[in-house]
């Protein structure tokens, strides 16, 4: 599966230049006014949010894992009070 995505991603920023070559005027205007940087600010909050994201999601599952292989299974449920 990790070659398959690899080959894919290669594949994508192979093809990127032959794209590259008709004029965009959308990007064009975007520059002379300026907002090409609030753009790019923007699709960079969210990449670094999805990145984040996974990376805390992946530190949690990681945790239950090492629960599960250790036999001790972690509940959400930390009060200590027992039913009565």
């Amino acid at each position: 599966m990790r070659a398959f995505l690899l080959s894919v991603l290669s594949l994508m920023l192979m093809a990127s230049p032959v794209g590259a070559q008709r004029p965009v005027e959308m990007a064009d205007q975007f520059r002379a006014d300026g907002k090409i940087y609030v753009v790019i600010g923007v699709l960079a909050i969210i990449w670094v949010g999805l990145i984040a994201g996974l990376f805390f999601l992946e530190r949690r599952i990681g945790k239950l894992e090492q629960g599960l292989r250790n036999g001790v299974p972690k509940t959400s449920n930390t009060s200590s009070k027992t039913p009565q």
